[in-house]
């Protein structure tokens, strides 16, 4: 337990770390009418929707580690069974990895403006995502054939609740990512919009490897 708290206080910090340098450079006070104003208010716009990611990032980690506390504690109790893990959980979270590579590759051509390739890789990031989720029902599925029900064993209620919770901000994430796919505006919005996305999945894959390092493992 000490440990994955650890992970996740390190994981703050760095999402701290990372909303600072969104802000370091901003200067709000440059007077509107002068030209470095201008250009400092489209930075200071850029910089608050970073903000904001960084803070849902800080209140999502925030979240996991409490159900993760939870889940720690609950295990002491008498009544816990540990979860015979579907297998399809390996093939679901190597197609995770897959997506956010694909994100990384969409965010490098967006960043030397090669859109074809980022639209290409964007596209192919969104369908490994698709993938996950289906893979994920697929386990629910497999869970329920076995008998592992929901009400059957704390440990299944967690899995469920594990992997429902993480689902549901990837579902949460494609909408954003659809945006990003389908948008047509200036280089600059392109590039934000494919650079939020990258953080997000990013951010969800370390999540899930934590999620499913420990439900291997308990």
């Amino acid at each position: 337990m000490t440990v994955t708290l650890v992970f996740f206080a390190t994981l703050m910090a760095t999402i701290v770390w990372w909303l600072i340098r969104q802000t370091a450079d901003v200067q709000p006070w440059v007077a509107d009418g002068d030209a470095r104003g201008l250009a400092n208010t489209d930075h200071l716009h850029t910089s608050s929707i970073k903000v904001g990611l960084g803070v849902f990032l800080l209140v999502a980690a925030s979240l996991f580690a409490l159900f993760i506390s939870a889940y720690m504690i609950r295990m002491e109790a008498g009544d816990w069974k540990m979860l015979d893990d579907p297998q399809i959980l390996w093939a679901n979270t190597a197609v995770l990895v897959i997506a956010s590579l694909f994100f990384q590759r969409s965010y490098n051509a967006a960043q030397k403006q090669q859109f074809a390739s980022m639209r290409n890789a964007l596209l192919l990031a969104g369908v490994f995502t698709l993938v996950f989720l289906v893979g994920q029902l697929k386990a629910w599925q497999q869970l329920s054939a076995a008998g592992s029900y929901l009400s059957s064993n704390p440990a299944n209620a967690f899995f469920y609740l594990f992997t429902a919770v993480h689902g549901l901000h990837l579902i949460g994430g494609l909408w954003v990512w659809g945006k990003a796919a389908l948008s047509f505006g200036d280089a600059q919005s392109i590039r934000q919009r494919v650079e939020l996305c990258t953080v997000y999945w990013h951010f969800l894959l370390v999540i899930w490897l934590i999620l499913f390092t420990l439900l291997l493992n308990t």
